[in-house]
């Protein structure tokens, strides 16, 4: 049987991959959305550990951007599935439980995913606070402002149009990094009941984008053209995200004289 062309391999429906793909960048754009507002909380913690006063928030600030900064991504993602699962695993024998637990790879990845993002972000927006001139704040306390109205005031849109064009970078890393999920097997589980004379039960199983390309090209033995597919889906993500930054960029910047 020769083999199938591009438009047929690429067509909605049971006899094409197109649907699998096209829901395994969702399920990629997801991945990236939770790893990146996970780096965001891990970051803000971060930034103000190093912003502060005291030295021993300084200092554990520190050592998470140095560490996670400095090891390969893979190797986190491996530590906290393989090392989570087995630590769960470990604790549930202890209850009786027999077998090895895996943790769920959406969770982890993210996570995982979330940490390091995390690191980079915690510089961003401490630049971010340090550009922002003392004296507008020293000026807005004069006024009374302090707490929460200082910060959504003054402080708070400050460091998001200072924090922007490198949070933007970060993003982009986070979508690119989020194929690296795909080691641990990341899936999502979708069942559909029809109730009738019988009762059916359909599982379907969606991956990220960089694994279900694998799993397609293994499946028609053409390689090249899910592997393709997998770069446009990528590309669109990455286009998207370039033309929404600057977007946000702009509104972020919209009462500054542009020189």
């Amino acid at each position: 049987m020769p083999p199938k062309s591009f438009f047929e391999l690429m067509q909605w429906g049971p006899q094409g991959w197109l649907d699998e793909m096209t829901f395994a960048t969702g399920l990629t754009l997801a991945v990236a959305i939770s790893g990146f507002l996970f780096g965001l909380v891990f970051g803000t913690i971060a930034a103000m550990g190093k912003l502060s006063r005291r030295a021993i928030p300084r200092r554990l600030a520190d050592v998470y951007t140095t560490v996670f900064r400095g090891v390969p991504d893979l190797l986190v993602i491996y530590l906290f599935y393989f090392g989570g699962s087995a630590m769960v695993t470990a604790i549930a024998q202890k209850f009786g439980a027999q077998g090895f637990i895996g943790l769920p790879g959406f969770l982890t990845g993210t996570l995982a995913i979330g940490i390091v993002s995390g690191a980079y972000q915690t510089e961003v927006i401490r630049g971010a606070y340090l550009a922002v001139p003392p004296g507008e704040i020293d000026a807005a306390r004069a006024f009374g402002m302090s707490g929460w109205r200082l910060l959504r005031r003054i402080i708070g849109p400050q460091v998001l149009r200072y924090g922007l064009p490198g949070m933007g970078n970060i993003w982009q890393l986070v979508l690119k990094e989020s194929a690296l999920v795909a080691v641990v097997g990341l899936s999502v589980y979708f069942y559909e009941v029809k109730l009738g004379d019988l009762v059916l039960i359909y599982e379907t199983r969606f991956s990220d984008l960089l694994r279900q390309a694998h799993v397609a090209a293994g499946s028609t033995r053409q390689p090249f053209v899910f592997y393709i597919t997998a770069v446009v889906f990528y590309l669109l993500l990455t286009t998207a995200s370039t033309w929404a930054f600057r977007r946000a960029e702009t509104w972020a910047t919209r009462g500054l004289r542009q020189v």
